[in-house]
């Protein structure tokens, strides 16, 4: 478990400098085959942060199934190339991408 806390520059503001998380996943998506993960237990709530293979497109829905989009203007419970979200645990987190070997990683941070 890695507790999120950014570390501060000389100034006291947030210089970003996270440490190395003990709590990572990661799944080679193929396309259109939903992937999904479930949030672990140990701390009631999280940092997820998300790092994708450059230049793809992976939608990410938390306690959906991630869907690709369609040809119209729809509503839609995924996200496109999401950076972080806070989660629960429990949470059921949903991967989709229409690409084929696009590589996905989830980082936690317990808050």
């Amino acid at each position: 478990m890695s507790k999120f806390n950014l570390t501060r520059d000389i100034n006291g503001y947030n210089g970003f400098g996270l440490m190395f998380s003990e709590d990572k996943f990661s799944v080679s998506l193929a396309a259109t085959v939903e992937q999904h993960f479930t949030i672990p237990g140990n701390y009631d709530k999280w940092i997820a942060i998300f790092s994708f293979t450059p230049g793809s497109e992976v939608w990410v829905a938390n306690n959906f199934t991630a869907t690709l989009p369609s040809g119209a203007l729809s509503s839609t419970y995924s996200e496109l190339n999401p950076t972080a979200r806070q989660v629960k645990a429990g949470d059921v987190i949903s991967f989709i991408a229409s690409g084929d070997n696009i590589s996905v990683g989830v980082t936690l941070y317990a808050l």
